[in-house]
């Protein structure tokens, strides 16, 4: 990536890429009676599929969206679903700090750039996030806000109508190439960076840059 690129602003997903997202340890411990060590991990991978599907119709609180994909989970390998456990991972959500390395990252990219989030996230929650990131932020978007999750394109058109900047504009940063890098890469924003914390494969084809965790951008940008 070229110093000279000079976005107007650079934008981020927050969990997972800023927030160290938490969930499968926690869902694992939930449900440690009712799914056998050796197959737990086929059930973190279902509910967090089923949790992919339910962003994509209607608008739904997100909370709405954990218990909702948890219970289709427990239906689908036939266990005991019980409200407290999406309770309790919905109310461990903003506890959620920053991956270890973003604050001193953050930091530096604030003194010359507008740091913007998109998150698909509760206005409740992130905001608790958001302040243990340690830097400050231009705006926070949230799903909530946008009355729709990514990768629908309706949460990227809210974020870029409400800055008033063209998609050309903007460094979008993402752990995530479902959620974010490939729907941006439909919307012809060019100027993507994966952080690759090993959630997905990398598909260059999507057109980004890669970096390992956040301490790969300020030398992408040339700071």
């Amino acid at each position: 990536m070229s110093s000279n690129l000079g976005p107007k602003y650079i934008t981020f997903d927050a969990y997972g890429t800023l927030v160290h997202f938490q969930m499968s340890p926690l869902t694992r411990k939930l449900f440690s009676d009712r799914v056998g060590r050796d197959r737990i991990v086929e059930f973190l991978d279902d509910f967090e599929a089923y949790r992919l599907d339910e962003v994509l119709g209607a608008y739904k609180p997100y909370p709405q969206v954990i218990k909702h994909a948890l219970r289709r989970a427990c239906d689908r390998w036939r266990i005991k679903y019980r409200d407290s456990d999406g309770e309790t991972i919905v109310a461990a959500v903003p506890t959620w700090g920053p991956h270890a390395e973003v604050p001193d990252v953050l930091v530096t990219l604030a003194r010359h750039y507008p740091l913007v989030i998109l998150s698909n996230a509760a206005d409740s929650h992130i905001s608790s996030n958001v302040a243990h990131l340690g830097a400050p932020f231009h705006a926070v978007y949230t799903a909530e806000q946008a009355r729709a999750y990514k990768p629908q394109f309706q949460a990227f058109e809210y974020m870029l109508d409400t800055l008033g900047c063209d998609r050309s504009e903007i460094l979008h940063v993402s752990s995530s190439l479902t959620y974010d890098l490939i729907p941006a890469h439909h919307l012809r924003i060019t100027h993507k960076v994966y952080v690759n914390r090993g959630y997905e494969p990398s598909t260059p084809y999507y057109g980004y840059d890669e970096i390992k965790d956040l301490s790969g951008l300020p030398g992408l940008l040339g700071l």
